[in-house]
């Protein structure tokens, strides 16, 4: 086995028009990445935004994941440079970066994900730097890069956001979308039929985070090509509430 995040093959797959159906992990453990990888999904995310992610276990977990040959991602914690070049030097095939509003905001979010001279990215990293040559050459076609509409001028700008040179993919955040267009903003749906026509309209795959592996199905049998099957914490919550309910039943008397 080997933990390089390269071919990245759900990046080829999302080339070739495939759905690619995901586990989302925010508990900060590399104990179940390991698990979760087990299960061969065709990619794990890291949740580095709102997940308990430090920078030790996020390297454990990335290389655990790759080990498995299950494609590592990272939803990185903001859309600053930094924060996405440190997720790919821990070993992410790519990066899913939250809140861009336009289209130089995106353009910017490519370049970082990029070195020069198609980007900004600088070169470093434990991982990277043990055959720079190499992980050099597959990260220009290779490295995926994701930014993710969930504002109400990510809406506005879907279209042009969507036609941004290097861009891999969109990925709608339907809560914090939600709270963006509540009061005075389309319903919910429409704006997310609306982005996922931006998407199709520039030739580039959509994603959207769902909660359940039944709105998974739905998702894609709308259009979109990157769905969350299952999350950590939704199902642990719903694990220990199954245990403990029969357990409740089983011990009636």
């Amino acid at each position: 086995m080997t933990a390089s995040p390269f071919p990245n093959r759900t990046l080829a797959r999302l080339r070739a028009g495939e759905a690619i159906s995901c586990l989302w992990l925010s508990l900060g453990s590399a104990a179940l990445a390991e698990i979760a990888a087990e299960q061969a999904p065709d990619a794990i995310v890291l949740d580095l935004q709102h997940g308990q992610w430090d920078s030790a276990m996020t390297h454990a977990a990335l290389a655990v994941v790759a080990a498995w040959g299950v494609t590592p991602l990272a939803r990185v914690a903001d859309k600053q440079a930094l924060s996405i070049g440190q997720a790919l030097d821990a070993g992410a095939a790519g990066v899913i970066v939250p809140l861009v509003d336009t289209a130089e905001e995106a353009a910017a979010v490519v370049a970082a994900a990029h070195y020069p001279p198609h980007g900004v990215r600088s070169g470093g990293g434990m991982r990277p730097l043990r055959d720079f040559p190499a992980y050099l050459a597959a990260s220009r076609t290779e490295a995926l890069v994701a930014v993710m509409i969930e504002t109400r001028a990510g809406l506005d700008n879907a279209a042009a956001i969507a036609r941004t040179p290097g861009l891999d993919m969109l990925f709608i955040g339907p809560g914090d979308l939600g709270l963006a267009l509540a009061g005075d903003g389309p319903p919910l749906e429409t704006a997310i039929a609306a982005i996922l026509a931006a998407a199709r309209e520039a030739g580039v795959p959509c994603g959207i985070f769902t909660s359940s592996a039944t709105e998974a199905r739905e998702r894609i049998a709308q259009g979109f090509r990157f769905v969350i099957a299952a999350d950590d914490i939704n199902l642990a919550r719903a694990g220990f509430a199954a245990a403990l309910s029969s357990t409740s039943q089983d011990s009636t008397v």
